[in-house]
């Protein structure tokens, strides 16, 4: 069963693999990062692990059996209460329910660990599957949003009640 773990330095070379692995695949559904996110990942890990110390942000990954990282499920821009929720799954492991179970855990995370009563999700329209994710696991519809000039859908979750997962 694929495990959840905070992101450490020890993952910079498994998310780079996944991240390139992943690029074209990512780029239907969201925004290309760019050649400069990959020439200059170390120390984009860095700053987001310096991030995580002072507690703005919470970063996660989704490791399978044999130690590959299958997706990424992050925590970001923490204030008061709340955070917004972004993720990716490898294309390998999609369809699989690996993005609904992930999203299930970081929610409890963010509840049981971090203290969140609200999370904040986007998807792009033309992303069927990850609207779906939000909605099976208690994410609310909250208004349009324009995504890197496609639009989207933003989502709510209060972490105070139940989930339907």
């Amino acid at each position: 069963m694929p495990q959840l773990e905070r992101l450490a330095a020890r993952h910079a070379y498994l998310v780079h693999r996944f991240e390139w692995q992943n690029r074209a695949y990512f780029a239907r559904y969201v925004p290309d990062r760019g050649d400069d996110y990959f020439d200059e990942f170390a120390d984009r890990q860095v700053a987001l692990l310096l991030e995580q110390d002072r507690g703005t942000c919470h970063f996660h990954v989704l490791v399978d059996d044999d130690g590959w990282v299958i997706g990424r499920f992050n925590l970001v821009d923490v204030a008061d209460g709340s955070a917004e929720l972004g993720y990716r799954v490898a294309e390998r492991a999609a369809g699989r329910g690996v993005a609904q179970e992930g999203v299930r855990r970081v929610c409890e995370l963010a509840r049981d660990e971090y203290g969140l009563r609200r999370l904040v999700a986007s998807a792009a329209l033309a992303n069927p599957a990850s609207l779906a994710v939000l909605r099976r696991t208690g994410f609310v519809p909250d208004g349009e949003v324009d995504l890197g000039g496609e639009p989207g859908l933003r989502h709510v979750r209060d972490l105070t009640r139940e989930s339907p997962v």
